[in-house]
């Protein structure tokens, strides 16, 4: 084993992976999931949910072009704030990518579930994958990481082969059920309650939790390839841009023909109930041939996101050892293909873990993407941080008005933990306080004075954590709270809180960053820090 990686992705392959990583099953199920909690005006949502997206992942690609290193979304919040902060943001960015793996395999499954065979109808009741549709994801989970196992350059091959053919399906199907049918009244709501049945906060709410900002996370695979990226300060930018303008035109097209196509009852959207949406809908509208096509991309687009977001997350495992908080073990790297082997089979285990633990696509994807929300947090803050403490470093990639742009970011990542809803919120916070054991247990060779001097650049994210969560409990009954603050001025609260919080966070960044944490010299790559 040695520590090296291999450069061997040029720009469009680098886009490739963000957009494979977008277009998985998020396509297959976001629309439906959307519509249940925003009804028409579910179209708001993803465009809400893409300039979200776009703001934050704008962030990333200055400290991507700054630092292109292997696992970068797990490095950069260790540079600026430290390791307990580094700790805790890549935990939980590492949580959102590993835990994708299993719910892509599950989303195949789910599929699979309507084929009209009597063993494929058995995989699948009541939200929850039965144990032959368990042992079938496990079969997939198995193929992603073979798709890994031989090399960046094997994998990106077959991402970019097949991310062509998971942008036509949709497309296609969109279009295809535009044409067979399409109900203009349906997206006004003339008569299911109007274009916004479940208010703003439904539309909000559906950013958050309905997949809109789990499909959206894509746009960190880049990031987290760039070490294996040829000309990173090109590549990146138009890889993270690149996908989220493509994904988000395919999204609106999905969504306006889900919405176009279905005559919602009694029950209104969110009575809508679909165990593979856009297959039973092709189906209705005798359009069979669309419905074997959508079958077989039900493999193929979560497979590539599967395999991609494998791929992204062992990145990370490296990148967590490079910043001293997992095993040195976890660090070696194939000599002959150049993949983190080791980091690969434990980033199997944990996929395993979640599968086994979370058994329906709808149960996972809400957890996901309130762990992504906390992941980005890190993003607008350490860009700002380091426009103080590096000010005159070289940026390859440099956002114009970054005080603005980083402020809108951190701003919305909170707005976007608190439309997760009570008590989801709450639980995932809790849970990301529960990781202190864990990184007291991996820092335990440090000194009382480096303990104190992480405590000091990091106490404004131990506060930070419980007040939101505070807020969120204390908040409107629209987002779960307990209606101890009136709706319309919870959003203005949490607004206002963030950006105070935002300000006290890039004041309590390291003076003079340690360029050593993300020197890659050890990897045959050009010395970061020199």
């Amino acid at each position: 084993m040695s520590s090296r990686l291999n450069r061997a992705l040029g720009p469009w392959q680098l886009m490739f992976t963000g957009l494979s990583a977008m277009i998985g099953s998020g396509w297959l199920f976001g629309a439906a999931r959307a519509a249940s909690t925003a009804g028409p005006a579910a179209i708001l949502a993803w465009m809400l949910g893409a300039f979200i997206a776009l703001v934050i992942a704008a962030t990333a690609t200055e400290l991507g072009g700054m630092f292109p290193v292997a696992g970068g979304m797990v490095r950069y919040a260790n540079l600026t704030h430290g390791p307990l902060v580094g700790f805790m943001a890549a935990g939980a960015n590492w949580l959102s990518i590993v835990s994708v793996v299993p719910v892509e395999a599950e989303a195949s499954v789910q599929y699979m579930s309507s084929w009209p065979f009597p063993w494929a109808r058995g995989m699948y009741h009541d939200g929850v994958l039965a144990p032959d549709g368990l042992a079938a994801a496990a079969v997939l989970v198995v193929v992603y990481f073979l798709l890994n196992f031989w090399g960046v350059r094997f994998f990106a091959r077959f991402n970019a082969a097949i991310t062509v053919f998971k942008l036509i399906v949709p497309a296609t199907t969109a279009v295809l059920l535009m044409a067979a049918s399409f109900h203009a009244g349906n997206l006004t709501g003339a008569a299911t309650g109007g274009f916004m049945p479940y208010g703003l906060s439904g539309v909000l709410t559906a950013v958050a939790t309905s997949g809109i900002v789990f499909a959206f996370n894509g746009f960190q695979s880049p990031l987290n390839l760039a070490g294996e990226a040829r000309d990173p300060g090109r590549s990146i930018p138009f890889a993270v841009i690149g996908s989220v303008a493509t994904a988000t035109v395919i999204y609106l097209l999905l969504q306006c023909a889900y919405l176009g196509a279905v005559r919602p009852g009694a029950g209104g959207w969110a009575g809508l109930s679909f165990s593979s949406p856009f297959a039973q809908l092709a189906m209705a509208f005798d359009l069979n041939w669309v419905a074997m096509l959508l079958y077989l991309d039900a493999f193929l687009a979560p497979s590539g996101a599967g395999a991609t977001h494998l791929a992204s997350s062992t990145r990370m495992t490296l990148g967590m050892q490079r910043n001293g908080t997992l095993p040195d073990l976890l660090g070696a790297i194939h000599p002959e293909y150049g993949v983190p082997r080791p980091a690969l089979w434990f980033n199997l285990g944990a996929a395993y873990v979640f599968l086994f633990c979370f058994r329906g696509w709808g149960i996972l994807a809400a957890v996901i993407s309130v762990c992504t929300v906390i992941s980005y947090l890190m993003l607008p803050i350490s860009a700002l941080a380091l426009r103080r403490t590096l000010a005159d470093r070289p940026r390859p990639v440099r956002i114009p008005v970054m005080r603005v742009t980083g402020a809108l970011a951190f701003m919305f990542s909170s707005l976007l933990l608190y439309w997760a809803r009570w008590p989801l919120s709450g639980d995932i916070i809790l849970l990301m306080l529960l990781l202190l054991p864990l990184y007291l247990w991996c820092r335990r060779q440090d000194s009382w004075a480096q303990h104190r001097a992480a405590a000091r650049h990091g106490i404004w994210f131990m506060v930070y954590l419980p007040v939101i969560a505070a807020l969120s409990w204390a908040g409107s009954t629209q987002f779960g709270g307990h209606g101890w603050i009136a709706y319309g001025w919870d959003l203005i609260v949490v607004a206002v809180v963030s950006l105070l919080f935002c300000l006290w966070a890039v004041r309590s960044a390291v003076p003079v960053p340690d360029l050593s944490l993300m020197d890659e010299a050890d990897d045959g790559l050009p010395a970061i820090g020199h």
